[in-house]
């Protein structure tokens, strides 16, 4: 089972949209595909037309409650969701109470490779216990990136961090989302990235009104906008993940 993270420290920057479009993108191409919506917020529970969970979570993190129970059909065929829970806005402290809580996802997780082909986690910011505990249970962490002074700064902060504490074989797959090219920042950092800087995806998201209405159609963008420039851009990246990944495992 690949494992896959859409993340990132910093908040507002696509993560979501990219969990519930890749996810859309995988099932349709075949794969058995789970998205795990971790975000107590749970927007992409919400894309997907299913009802949150307001309690729950301490349970199943501490192993005494199947993830099954929180596993929930989509209108999608092969495509399945792990809801939210309105107590993941306490999983750090939940985490914490746990045996090695930097191992407990990867444990949480590996029965599911037995009926899925890829599951996606769908992360809240931050840099935590949680995202700790998924740097060791992914194979490669998704980071949209605006273009943009901090957003570029939370993105070193983040590798910076990885080639400190974090697993060797974990990929860091960054990519610009949001990108508005009337903006000259937006133009110029994507047009010349920085030597020193860990290299983004050729795929861009670009700014995109029909983005945020997936919240009114409730719906991943293939479904309701399949000829945008943005569904577009999201099939470009999923092939650019793939490829990345599939070159990595064959060396």
């Amino acid at each position: 089972m690949r494992v896959l993270a859409a993340y990132n420290i910093k908040g507002g920057v696509g993560k979501t949209a990219t969990a519930v479009n890749l996810a859309y993108l995988s099932a349709y191409h075949g794969a058995r595909t789970l998205v795990w919506d971790l975000d107590p917020q749970g927007a992409a529970t919400f894309y997907f037309r299913v009802q949150g969970k307001r309690g729950g979570g301490k349970r199943h993190i501490r192993g005494k409650q199947d993830l099954d129970t929180l596993i929930r059909g989509t209108d999608f065929e092969q495509l399945d969701l792990l809801r939210a829970s309105f107590a993941y806005r306490n999983l750090d402290q939940i985490l914490a109470g746990t045996r090695k809580p930097l191992e407990r996802f990867a444990q949480l997780i590996r029965p599911l490779a037995a009926d899925y082909d890829c599951l996606i986690f769908d992360c809240p910011p931050g840099i935590n216990l949680v995202s700790e505990s998924i740097f060791f249970a992914a194979d490669a962490l998704l980071v949209p990136t605006v273009p943009t002074i901090l957003s570029l700064r939370c993105l070193d902060q983040l590798t910076e961090h990885l080639e400190r504490n974090g697993p060797q074989s974990l990929r860091v797959l960054p990519f610009y989302s949001m990108v508005d090219v009337r903006k000259s920042m937006h133009r110029d950092i994507c047009e010349n990235p920085a030597p020193n800087r860990v290299r983004c995806l050729e795929a861009r998201i670009p700014y995109n009104s029909l983005v945020e209405q997936m919240g009114v159609h409730r719906a991943p963008l293939a479904v309701f906008a399949a000829r945008s420039p943005a569904a577009y851009a999201y099939r470009a990246l999923w092939d650019e993940i793939q490829t990345e990944l599939d070159a990595s495992t064959r060396t």
